[in-house]
């Protein structure tokens, strides 16, 4: 059966530049082995299956899976995936669209040529066993001493979060082992046309792998940055330079205090595929 498809590049308003997400628009039908084999298939970091809703007031329903596990939520393919079924004419009920997916009701919103969706709640949160910071220090090749703080900031993928003390200790980080779900942030100095860098690991096959950007992480840590009054809002993100990519993430508070995580998005493949 041929189901419309589309790549997207997120968190960049230039294609090619920032993290790509497969969009199977047309998922109704397909297995859970099939949706994984495909996830596979594409060895992007996410691949998603865009379907029907199931609970009131999505407008669609949404499965994200890596090549080796599903996942309840991910930033930048919710990001993508609003962006594909928009474009292939999707319209939704309100003035946000609304993803349903296992981690629960996400929105998302339209404002200044960008897609932004409101950062889900922590799932766990609070400072990291100084053990496990050992561990991943040790993994990571990073001098504990540059370790300014450490937080679980998971919201569905299970991050920890580790604010180093220089954009330079961010970037040199080399983790040769597997390190669980890991993010490495630094603020920029002041003046910079940025304020944090942030470098993203998830665990894949016993090792670790980088992914470019990272809107679940982002979305976390800003919930702890902000929180402990260690960057304003708003606020850009750098993302993907270790990469060679311009991953640029925009962070906002509103007036109801909802964080909105924020990118450009551009299709970069559009056809079909055999599923």
């Amino acid at each position: 059966m041929q189901r419309r498809f589309r790549q997207v590049d997120v968190f960049t308003e230039t294609a090619y530049r920032g993290n790509p997400v497969a969009v199977v628009l047309d998922g109704d039908g397909l297995a859970d082995e099939e949706l994984a084999r495909i996830a596979n298939w594409t060895n992007l970091s996410e691949t998603t299956s865009v379907l029907p809703p199931t609970q009131p007031g999505a407008d669609y329903r949404v499965r994200i899976f890596t090549p080796s596990r599903e996942l309840p939520f991910a930033g930048h393919p919710t990001l993508g995936t609003c962006h594909a079924w928009l474009q292939a004419g999707g319209q939704p009920a309100g003035d946000d669209v609304v993803q349903e997916c296992p981690a629960g009701l996400v929105r998302v919103r339209r404002a200044d040529g960008r897609l932004a969706f409101a950062a889900p709640p922590l799932l766990r949160g609070g400072p990291v066993e100084a053990d496990l910071v050992a561990s991943l220090t040790a993994a990571a090749g990073i001098d504990p001493a540059a370790v300014v703080a450490a937080e679980w900031v998971d919201n569905g993928p299970g991050w920890i979060a580790l604010l180093l003390d220089s954009v330079d200790a961010v970037l040199a980080a080399n983790p040769t082992t597997e390190v669980g779900d890991l993010g490495l942030v630094a603020l920029h100095p002041p003046g910079a046309d940025v304020d944090l860098e942030v470098r993203a690991f998830f665990p894949q096959n016993g090792t670790a792998v980088e992914d470019p950007v990272t809107g679940s992480l982002n979305a976390s840590v800003a919930m702890w940055l902000l929180d402990t009054h260690r960057l304003p809002s708003p606020y850009v993100a750098r993302q993907g330079t270790a990469l060679g990519r311009a991953g640029r993430v925009h962070v906002e508070v509103d007036a109801e205090g909802t964080i909105w995580i924020g990118g450009g998005t551009v299709t970069c493949i559009d056809g079909t595929i055999e599923a």
